[in-house]
Order: structure tokens, then C-alpha cells, then sequence
């Protein structure tokens, strides 16, 4: 018989858990995952790969990594890519079993949870530069380049701590059916100690200080912006009112997921076997929409941009796709449309 156990980022079948949960009968949820992992996980990466690559093609050759946003918006595209690259060894191991070996597994574990981790806090460094531009006001420093590219440093460094325990504990291990999982290995006598402290440190600083900072930084964007006359700013509100929407959807369901989890390790109290799969099911599918965040970053921060559309048509040019008449068109259009003297403010919402 396969029971249930769950690891930071997916259930596994195996029979060695905390005493807390109960031995149950999972074949049902195998066979789910065993189809609905490496379907959705194939459509995520293939969109994924396409939008996060065009936008580095466009941040890095035709905006020449200018200001602070095309900074953290190169890097988010990184931290998205390197995450999807995960997506198919996982869809194997669903479909299957974990054949990649022990190094790999750390390798592995530990990229996605650092990618996991960098996303969220890039994105929270976009609200936050948001917001010293739109409501403080404040200057760019001198150096944006030079500025942007130590943050992003520090988110990388940041994420790289949190990812520790990925790179340190993950290991293979055999199921009573001889089939090999890659898991996150807790030392049996730390009394679940060691799995509560990291995953409320990485829900904490992964997700929930990231999740607040967002809310209050748009949220008094929004205000600023609802006293501010002009065009600019009904379409400013639209892309704020999608990247709140769309964030809570992919990443909240998740999140909630896993703090339901966590209580359960923490509990005293054996769970029932339906809960178990109610959770394991809750694990599996919210994670996979967590996952299409990924695909939906280039379109909300970028491809609703005005840059972006401008240099994404130089691009269909260069390659013959677009003639030079249609671009100088699109382009005269699109800056009478702004109302303004150019069609790039570092200082408005709306061109990200």
C-alpha cells in the first residue's frame, strides 16, 4: 500500500513520516498527479519560455537595461525561466519516478525554491520602486543601472539563504514499491522542529512580508493616482488592478495550502485519510497555478507596457515580419494617443 507525505513543494508516496499523519491508501491522487502534473506542466513551459525570452531579447538588445524596472524586470524573467527549466524534470518524476540521481535532486529542489523565492521579492522591489516614483516623487539615483543591479544582488543572495535547507536536505529515497522520490529529508529526532522553523521562515519571507508590501505600496498608488488628472492614469489603475488580481489568484490558493500543512505537522492530533487527500489534492493544484504565474509575468508587467509593444514591433521589423512604414505608424499613433511629449516616463505606472 502507498501512503501520503508531503514535502515542501509536492507530495510524495512513501511510509516514512511524521507519527501525526495517518497511513492511507493514495492511489487515487497518485494516478491524478501521475496526468494532470505533466500536461499542465508542459503547456506552462512552453508559454513561459517564449515570453520570459522575448523579454530578455527585448530588455537586453533593444532597451539596453536603462532604468531600474528594466533591471528587476530582466532579472524576474531570469528567476521565471530558470524555474520553468524545473518544470520538466518534476513532470517526468510525476509521470514516473525520480531518475535524475541525489546531486540532481539538491540541484534541482534548491533552484526551484530559489527562483520560487527571488520571484516574489523582484516583483515586491517593482511596488516598491512604483512607489517612490509615482508617490514620492523621488529621483532615480544617478547610477540606476548600477543601483538595480545590487538589489537584485541582494534579492538573489536572499533567496539563495532561503533555498539552504532545499540544497542541504534534499535526498532520494525508495518506496515500499521500489520506486525513487526526491524529497526534502528532515532529521528524524528534531521532533518536526527543523520542517516548522523553514517553512514559516520561507512562507514569511517568501510570500507573506512580499504580499503586504505589494497591497500597501499599490494601494497608495492607487490613491495617488485616483487625485492625479490626466490619461495616464486610468490605465495606470488597470494594470494595478491586474497585478493585485492576478497575484492573489496564482500565489494566495498556494500559500494557504501550504499553511494548512503546516498546522497539520504541528498538530498533536492524527488527521483523517480524507483530509490527507483533500490536502494532497489542495497541494498539487495550487501549486500548479502558482506555476502560471510565471507565463502571466511578462504580460502584466511588460507586455501591457507601452516600451515593451514599441520594442516588441522594432523586433517583428528586424526580422521582416513588420515594415518600416507600419512601425513609424504604430509608433506616431501610440505617442498622440499618450498625450505625451515621449512615450516613456520612468515617472508613470503605465510604461513598465
Amino acid at each position: 500500500m502507498e501512503y501520503i507525505y508531503f514535502d515542501d513543494f509536492n507530495f510524495y508516496e512513501t511510509s516514512t513520516f511524521s507519527d501525526n499523519f495517518t497511513f492511507c491508501d493514495n492511489s487515487e491522487v497518485k494516478d491524478f498527479k501521475r496526468v494532470y502534473v505533466p500536461s499542465l506542466y508542459a503547456i506552462i513551459f512552453l508559454a513561459g519560455l517564449l515570453g520570459n525570452s522575448l523579454v530578455i531579447v527585448t530588455k537586453v538588445l533593444y532597451e539596453k537595461l536603462k532604468t531600474m524596472t528594466d533591471i528587476y524586470m530582466m532579472n524576474l524573467a531570469i528567476a521565471d525561466l530558470i524555474l520553468l527549466c524545473t518544470l520538466p524534470l518534476w513532470a517526468v518524476a510525476a509521470y514516473n519516478e525520480w531518475t535524475f540521481g541525489t546531486v540532481m535532486c539538491k540541484v534541482v529542489t534548491g533552484v526551484y525554491t530559489v527562483n520560487f523565492n527571488s520571484c516574489m521579492l523582484i516583483l515586491t522591489c517593482v511596488a516598491v520602486n512604483r512607489y517612490h516614483a509615482i508617490v514620492q516623487a523621488t529621483k532615480m539615483p544617478k547610477n540606476k543601472r548600477t543601483h538595480g543591479m545590487f538589489i537584485c544582488a541582494a534579492v538573489w543572495v536572499l533567496a539563495i539563504i532561503l533555498a539552504l535547507p532545499e540544497f542541504i536536505l534534499s535526498e532520494t529515497i525508495s518506496d515500499e514499491s521500489g520506486k525513487t522520490e526526491c524529497i526534502m529529508n528532515y532529521p528524524p529526532n528534531s521532533n518536526n522542529t527543523i520542517e516548522i522553523g523553514v517553512r514559516v521562515t520561507q512562507m514569511t519571507v517568501g510570500f507573506l512580508i512580499p504580499f503586504v508590501t505589494m497591497i500597501i505600496c499599490y494601494t497608495i498608488i492607487t490613491i495617488t493616482l485616483l487625485k492625479a488628472k490626466g490619461f495616464q492614469k486610468h490605465k495606470s489603475l488597470k494594470i494595478i488592478a491586474a497585478v493585485v488580481i492576478v497575484f492573489m489568484i496564482c500565489e494566495l490558493p498556494y500559500n494557504i495550502a501550504l499553511l494548512l500543512l503546516t498546522v497539520q505537522i504541528t498538530s498533536k492530533e492524527k488527521t483523517s485519510c480524507e483530509y490527507n487527500t483533500y490536502i494532497a489534492y489542495a497541494i498539487i493544484v495550487t501549486e500548479s497555478i502558482a506555476y502560471i504565474h510565471c507565463c502571466l509575468n511578462p504580460i502584466l508587467y511588460v507586455f501591457l507596457g507601452v516600451k515593451f509593444r514599441n520594442n516588441f514591433l522594432k523586433i517583428l521589423k528586424d526580422v521582416g515580419c513588420v515594415s518600416q512604414k507600419q512601425l513609424h505608424g504604430y509608433l506616431k499613433t501610440e505617442c498622440e494617443t499618450s498625450q505625451q511629449r515621449t512615450c516613456v516616463s520612468e515617472t508613470t505606472m503605465y510604461p513598465l
